[in-house]
């Protein structure tokens, strides 16, 4: 569909997906310099004060890029709110991207009518994440304006449908804003997602081997060294499944071909649940895609990069059709 303003000045059809601990302004500022639509979680301004100090600088820094570069204007960027019952800062934080009239917010774990309205309300879109279309169904009957179908393969937490049919499912039905997860960390990759029906892809693993992202050094080396076989699916760390580092869970006397399941009616984001080790901050989140990634490169380096790789493989494309 045809992508709203200013939604429609991006130089790539891309979304950084919002990392938990790592999505901070630098990283969101860089990504929407570079012409994608940068995001972070609310949960990442900490504590909740620092959530408009954040978006005031987000706000204050883009807008000088475009005053500046009146032919190369940022992208607009997005929150990520998680709406469930353990997020107690949920209205403040709501209250917060009101005052600044956030361009995008994305909720996850949860979809509720009085979210999308508020930010309805102001101008802004959502987005919505979900793992089968039955959640989907539920999202856009809520209000949702958009869905990002997160596929097998996606870091963090993530499904287990295939992208083909996940995609097919949705876009029987559904033609509004679209955002495809799991797996994508090349340029050929975003216009796969295009190909399936998507209007955005959208990527996350590869921001966190970036300098401007907010990670320990030895996370963006693990995910410079790490393939898709050493991603490990567990919902152990928070009740909800996810795919980790391998070499993390090892590093936290973990065996992560022998571990529980946890009781997903107790999810806690970053307990760790049953174990000593935190999710983020000690066990790494990550997609299978990072077998793309081979170095830690700034973010205009890496955006530099899919823009090369996106039209390279289009061009390919048209070569193997004429």
């Amino acid at each position: 569909m045809p992508l709203p303003a200013p939604f429609n000045r991006l130089r790539l059809p891309v979304i950084g997906s919002p990392l938990f601990i790592v999505s901070g302004p630098d990283l969101v500022i860089a990504q929407c310099k570079a012409g994608i639509i940068g995001a972070f979680p609310a949960l990442n301004a900490r504590p909740s004060g620092v959530l408009d100090e954040w978006l005031h600088r987000i706000t204050e820094e883009l807008a000088a890029h475009n005053r500046d570069n009146p032919d190369r204007p940022a992208a607009p960027f997005a929150v990520n709110q998680i709406v469930h019952k353990s997020n107690d800062r949920l209205e403040e934080d709501m209250q917060v991207c009101a005052k600044w009239q956030v361009p995008m917010v994305i909720t996850s774990l949860g979809a509720r009518e009085e979210i999308f309205t508020a930010v309805r309300g102001w101008g802004g879109i959502t987005m919505h994440d979900v793992i089968n279309d039955r959640f989907a169904r539920k999202a856009i009957e809520k209000g949702a304006d958009g869905l990002i179908p997160v596929a097998a393969g996606a870091g963090g937490h993530a499904g287990v449908q295939s992208p083909f049919a996940l995609m097919q499912e949705i876009r029987q039905w559904f033609d509004g804003l679209v955002a495809l997860s799991g797996s994508i960390a090349h340029g050929r990759s975003v216009l796969a997602a295009q190909a399936m029906g998507a209007d955005f892809a959208y990527i996350g693993s590869p921001w966190i081997a970036t300098k401007e992202a907010n990670a320990d050094d030895r996370y963006k080396q693990s995910i410079v060294e790490s393939r898709a076989a050493d991603i490990v699916y567990t919902n152990l760390f928070t009740g909800v499944h996810g795919n980790y580092l391998r070499g993390s869970i090892e590093a936290a006397g973990l065996d992560p071909e022998n571990l529980p399941s946890s009781d997903p009616s107790k999810m806690n984001f970053g307990s760790g649940g049953n174990t000593k080790a935190k999710a983020w901050k000690d066990i790494w989140g990550s997609g299978q895609g990072v077998g793309m990634v081979d170095a830690v490169d700034t973010v205009a380096e890496r955006v530099d990069r899919l823009e090369r790789e996106y039209h390279a493989a289009k061009e390919a494309l048209a070569a193997r059709s004429a």
